[in-house]
Protein backbone atom coordinates (compact mmCIF):
# COMPACT_ATOMS: atom_id res chain seq x y z
CA UNK A 1 0.00 0.00 0.00
CA UNK A 2 1.37 3.25 -1.09
CA UNK A 3 0.61 6.09 1.43
CA UNK A 4 1.12 10.15 -0.02
CA UNK A 5 1.08 12.77 3.13
CA UNK A 6 0.39 16.01 1.74
CA UNK A 7 2.73 18.69 3.92
CA UNK A 8 3.42 22.32 3.82
CA UNK A 9 6.63 22.86 5.85
CA UNK A 10 10.09 20.89 5.54
CA UNK A 11 9.55 19.98 9.10
CA UNK A 12 6.20 18.12 7.88
CA UNK A 13 7.96 16.16 5.13
CA UNK A 14 10.69 15.31 7.02
CA UNK A 15 8.41 13.80 10.08
CA UNK A 16 6.06 12.15 7.49
CA UNK A 17 9.03 10.40 6.22
CA UNK A 18 10.16 9.05 10.00
CA UNK A 19 6.60 8.47 10.14
CA UNK A 20 6.75 5.85 7.38
CA UNK A 21 5.44 7.76 4.23
CA UNK A 22 5.93 6.05 1.06
CA UNK A 23 5.64 9.48 -0.94
CA UNK A 24 5.00 13.47 -0.17
CA UNK A 25 3.00 15.68 -1.89
CA UNK A 26 4.58 18.68 -1.34
CA UNK A 27 2.01 22.20 -1.04
CA UNK A 28 1.97 25.40 0.67
CA UNK A 29 -1.29 27.22 1.97
CA UNK A 30 -3.01 23.76 2.75
CA UNK A 31 -5.93 25.86 4.14
CA UNK A 32 -6.96 26.78 0.68
CA UNK A 33 -6.57 22.57 -0.04
CA UNK A 34 -2.70 23.83 -1.65
CA UNK A 35 -1.25 26.05 -3.30
CA UNK A 36 2.51 25.90 -5.41
CA UNK A 37 4.84 25.68 -2.46
CA UNK A 38 8.14 28.06 -3.11
CA UNK A 39 11.09 26.95 -5.35
CA UNK A 40 13.59 27.25 -2.18
CA UNK A 41 11.22 24.48 -0.96
CA UNK A 42 10.69 22.53 -3.00
CA UNK A 43 15.00 22.36 -3.59
CA UNK A 44 15.38 21.91 0.15
CA UNK A 45 12.51 19.05 0.21
CA UNK A 46 13.31 17.54 -2.95
CA UNK A 47 17.13 17.12 -1.66
CA UNK A 48 17.03 16.08 2.02
CA UNK A 49 14.17 12.96 1.59
CA UNK A 50 14.58 9.42 0.52
CA UNK A 51 11.25 9.15 -0.67
CA UNK A 52 9.31 10.61 -3.58
CA UNK A 53 8.31 14.17 -3.51
CA UNK A 54 5.60 15.51 -5.94
CA UNK A 55 4.84 18.96 -6.25
CA UNK A 56 1.63 20.81 -6.60
CA UNK A 57 1.45 22.85 -9.31
CA UNK A 58 -2.02 25.66 -8.26
CA UNK A 59 -1.22 29.17 -8.58
CA UNK A 60 -4.17 30.47 -6.59
CA UNK A 61 -6.88 29.33 -4.03
CA UNK A 62 -10.38 29.42 -5.41
CA UNK A 63 -11.73 27.19 -8.93
CA UNK A 64 -9.74 25.20 -10.99
CA UNK A 65 -10.56 27.29 -14.15
CA UNK A 66 -7.25 28.79 -15.34
CA UNK A 67 -5.93 31.86 -17.58
CA UNK A 68 -3.38 31.63 -20.01
CA UNK A 69 -1.27 33.68 -17.91
CA UNK A 70 -1.61 31.14 -14.48
CA UNK A 71 -0.79 28.71 -17.70
CA UNK A 72 2.54 30.09 -18.03
CA UNK A 73 2.70 30.63 -14.55
CA UNK A 74 2.06 27.02 -14.43
CA UNK A 75 4.97 26.34 -16.81
CA UNK A 76 7.36 28.35 -14.28
CA UNK A 77 6.52 25.99 -11.45
CA UNK A 78 6.80 22.72 -13.26
CA UNK A 79 10.18 24.04 -14.17
CA UNK A 80 11.26 24.64 -10.61
CA UNK A 81 10.03 21.31 -9.56
CA UNK A 82 12.51 19.61 -12.48
CA UNK A 83 15.39 21.72 -11.09
CA UNK A 84 14.36 20.76 -7.49
CA UNK A 85 14.56 16.72 -8.64
CA UNK A 86 10.88 16.23 -7.98
CA UNK A 87 9.05 12.82 -8.67
CA UNK A 88 5.96 14.73 -10.14
CA UNK A 89 3.60 17.23 -10.35
CA UNK A 90 -0.05 17.50 -9.26
CA UNK A 91 -2.57 19.66 -10.99
CA UNK A 92 -6.39 19.74 -11.94
CA UNK A 93 -8.21 21.87 -14.49
CA UNK A 94 -11.55 22.55 -15.16
CA UNK A 95 -13.53 24.83 -18.00
CA UNK A 96 -16.27 26.83 -17.42
CA UNK A 97 -18.77 24.60 -17.96
CA UNK A 98 -17.39 22.24 -15.42
CA UNK A 99 -15.66 19.74 -17.51
CA UNK A 100 -12.02 18.52 -17.27
CA UNK A 101 -9.98 21.63 -19.08
CA UNK A 102 -8.46 18.58 -21.47
CA UNK A 103 -6.69 21.11 -23.92
CA UNK A 104 -4.87 22.69 -21.00
CA UNK A 105 -4.41 19.25 -19.20
CA UNK A 106 -2.56 17.57 -22.11
CA UNK A 107 -0.74 20.72 -22.73
CA UNK A 108 0.89 20.90 -19.02
CA UNK A 109 1.06 16.85 -19.10
CA UNK A 110 3.51 17.13 -21.78
CA UNK A 111 5.42 20.05 -20.12
CA UNK A 112 6.12 18.30 -17.12
CA UNK A 113 7.41 15.06 -19.15
CA UNK A 114 9.23 13.38 -18.12
CA UNK A 115 7.73 13.63 -15.30
CA UNK A 116 4.77 11.94 -14.19
CA UNK A 117 1.19 14.00 -13.11
CA UNK A 118 -1.22 13.52 -10.68
CA UNK A 119 -4.48 15.26 -11.50
CA UNK A 120 -5.93 16.50 -8.60
CA UNK A 121 -8.99 17.02 -7.02
CA UNK A 122 -10.67 18.96 -8.89
CA UNK A 123 -12.14 15.91 -10.92
CA UNK A 124 -14.86 15.92 -7.43
CA UNK A 125 -16.22 19.01 -8.67
CA UNK A 126 -17.27 17.09 -11.62
CA UNK A 127 -21.04 16.01 -12.07
CA UNK A 128 -19.86 12.52 -12.98
CA UNK A 129 -16.35 11.93 -11.74
CA UNK A 130 -16.35 8.61 -13.70
CA UNK A 131 -16.77 10.35 -16.89
CA UNK A 132 -13.32 12.26 -15.63
CA UNK A 133 -11.39 9.50 -15.30
CA UNK A 134 -12.74 8.33 -19.39
CA UNK A 135 -11.36 11.40 -20.31
CA UNK A 136 -7.83 11.18 -18.50
CA UNK A 137 -7.10 7.67 -19.50
CA UNK A 138 -6.60 8.90 -22.64
CA UNK A 139 -4.16 11.94 -21.93
CA UNK A 140 -0.65 10.60 -21.56
CA UNK A 141 1.27 11.60 -19.14
CA UNK A 142 -1.75 11.36 -16.42
CA UNK A 143 -0.44 8.68 -13.78
CA UNK A 144 -2.86 9.14 -10.98
CA UNK A 145 -5.93 10.48 -10.30
CA UNK A 146 -7.00 11.71 -6.48
CA UNK A 147 -9.96 11.71 -5.55
CA UNK A 148 -12.74 11.19 -2.80
CA UNK A 149 -15.05 10.54 -5.51
CA UNK A 150 -17.35 13.58 -5.71
CA UNK A 151 -18.28 13.37 -1.82
CA UNK A 152 -16.34 15.63 1.10
CA UNK A 153 -15.12 12.04 2.41
CA UNK A 154 -13.64 8.76 1.15
CA UNK A 155 -16.50 6.51 3.17
CA UNK A 156 -19.27 8.89 1.67
CA UNK A 157 -17.74 8.33 -2.29
CA UNK A 158 -16.86 5.12 -1.98
CA UNK A 159 -19.89 3.92 -4.80
CA UNK A 160 -18.37 6.29 -6.86
CA UNK A 161 -14.64 5.25 -6.07
CA UNK A 162 -15.14 1.63 -6.90
CA UNK A 163 -16.73 2.60 -10.19
CA UNK A 164 -13.82 5.20 -11.11
CA UNK A 165 -11.08 2.42 -9.86
CA UNK A 166 -13.04 -0.12 -12.03
CA UNK A 167 -13.24 2.64 -15.41
CA UNK A 168 -9.34 2.99 -14.82
CA UNK A 169 -8.15 -0.94 -14.53
CA UNK A 170 -5.16 0.67 -13.06
CA UNK A 171 -4.25 3.29 -15.43
CA UNK A 172 -4.27 5.66 -14.25
CA UNK A 173 -4.21 5.43 -11.33
CA UNK A 174 -7.07 6.25 -8.28
CA UNK A 175 -5.37 7.26 -5.53
CA UNK A 176 -7.99 8.14 -2.53
CA UNK A 177 -8.22 10.87 -0.79
CA UNK A 178 -11.67 12.42 1.45
CA UNK A 179 -10.19 12.67 5.35
CA UNK A 180 -7.96 9.27 5.11
CA UNK A 181 -6.11 8.39 8.38
CA UNK A 182 -3.45 5.74 9.98
CA UNK A 183 -6.86 4.97 12.07
CA UNK A 184 -9.08 3.97 8.84
CA UNK A 185 -6.93 3.43 5.98
CA UNK A 186 -6.41 -0.15 6.18
CA UNK A 187 -10.54 -0.40 6.62
CA UNK A 188 -10.79 1.80 3.22
CA UNK A 189 -8.03 -0.52 1.52
CA UNK A 190 -10.48 -3.50 2.18
CA UNK A 191 -13.17 -1.37 1.10
CA UNK A 192 -12.09 -0.57 -2.36
CA UNK A 193 -9.24 -2.41 -3.01
CA UNK A 194 -7.44 0.65 -4.38
CA UNK A 195 -3.42 0.15 -3.99
CA UNK A 196 -2.69 3.90 -3.33
CA UNK A 197 -4.07 6.85 -0.41
CA UNK A 198 -3.80 10.05 0.71
CA UNK A 199 -4.42 12.10 3.29
CA UNK A 200 -3.14 14.66 5.85
CA UNK A 201 -2.91 12.28 8.79
CA UNK A 202 -2.23 9.15 6.79
CA UNK A 203 1.21 8.00 9.11
CA UNK A 204 -0.48 10.28 11.83
CA UNK A 205 0.14 13.95 12.90
CA UNK A 206 2.64 15.37 11.22
CA UNK A 207 1.96 18.58 11.94
CA UNK A 208 3.33 18.97 15.49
Amino acid sequence: MIKETCVETFEEAQKAEQQGASRIELCSDLANDGLTPSPELMQKTCAALKIPVMVMIRPRAGNFIHTEDEIDQMKTDIDHAKQAGAAGAVFGLLTADNKIDMENTRILADYAHPMPVTFHKAIDELENPVEGVEALKKTSGIKRILTSGGKPTAREGLETLRKMLQTAEGNPIIMIAGKVTDKNVEELQQLTGATEFHGRRIVGNVSE
